[in-house]
């Protein structure tokens, strides 16, 4: 069973390792991931929020509920042009134990790459909600989490939130 990594955990704050060989443990962990993505009503799961230092990750179209499995995605180009929204993460709780939010600036459309569970390479342009869970599960590969984009005061208003949850 797998286990909800929160923000303090070091394992969050790793840089993953590529998949070289796509195995069984892998996909289940994917379809787990899936599951506790859904369980938790959350549209992203990257692989080191669930303890695992590989890169992959699984996210969900929210309107039409599409999965996307995800074996060593990149961001391959993005728009000059931002747009700021409101994030979350399942990883970065407050004293509620519900998901801090705060507003913030990301490309509105990128280009990205990746592997399939079929092995089969895929290329999308995406943009909206797409464009920013993408960029969200790819920066958690890097060990970056949403917060890291905030200015300062912004970044420390939120820490203390989370930090009032332990």
């Amino acid at each position: 069973m797998l286990q909800m990594k929160l923000c303090g955990d070091l394992v969050l704050r790793e840089k993953c390792t590529p998949v070289d060989n796509i195995t069984p443990e892998i996909l289940k962990t994917m379809d787990d991931m899936v599951q506790m993505m859904r369980d938790q009503n959350g549209v992203g799961l990257a692989a080191p929020q669930v303890g695992v230092t590989r890169r992959f990750l699984v996210m969900m179209e929210p309107d039409s509920g599409k999965v996307f499995k995800m074996i060593n995605p990149r961001i391959t180009s993005h728009s000059s042009d931002t747009v700021v929204m409101e994030e979350g993460c399942l990883s970065v709780l407050g004293p509620d134990d519900l998901p801090v939010y705060a507003n913030v600036a990301r490309p509105s459309v990128v280009n990205a790459e990746w592997t399939g569970v079929d092995g089969k390479k895929y290329v999308a342009e995406m943009s909206g909600i797409m464009a920013r869970i993408v960029q969200h599960e790819t920066d958690h590969l890097d060990g970056i989490l949403f917060i890291d984009h905030l200015p300062a005061a912004k970044r420390e208003m939120i820490m203390r939130k989370v930090r009032r949850r332990k």
